[in-house]
């Protein structure tokens, strides 16, 4: 996918994400150093649920945020080299924050439509 397609797609994301507003919403986060081989036990996971009650672009720090109560996450726009699209409802982001450093970010939406 070409560069201003792979924008595209990351925008419509989020242009679209407010459909999800008051679903459960599951963040699994993964830093790891070796991107091509995605061990799970060579990655940190962690994982957040919460309700999403709010979404934004954030134009200080280039940054997409999402909130629900207690929560709040941020995605680096300036750091994203892979989005997709990994289910029903479900996306997959990954950051690159040094030639070695690497954040996965796997949202699910329990939606019902």
């Amino acid at each position: 996918m070409d560069t201003e397609n792979f924008r595209q797609e990351i925008l419509l994301y989020f242009e679209n994400i407010a459909k999800y507003y008051g679903s459960k919403t599951e963040i699994t986060v993964g830093l790891c150093t070796d991107i091509d081989s995605l061990d799970a036990n060579l990655t940190t996971w962690n994982l957040s649920e919460f309700e999403l009650v709010r979404s934004a672009y954030r134009n200080s720090g280039d940054k997409f945020m999402l909130e629900g109560k207690g929560t709040y996450f941020e995605i680096s726009a300036e750091r994203i080299i892979n989005f997709k699209k990994t289910g029903r409802n479900k996306f997959e982001f990954i950051e690159q924050y040094s030639e070695t450093v690497f954040r996965i970010t796997k949202i699910r939406f329990h939606y019902k439509y």
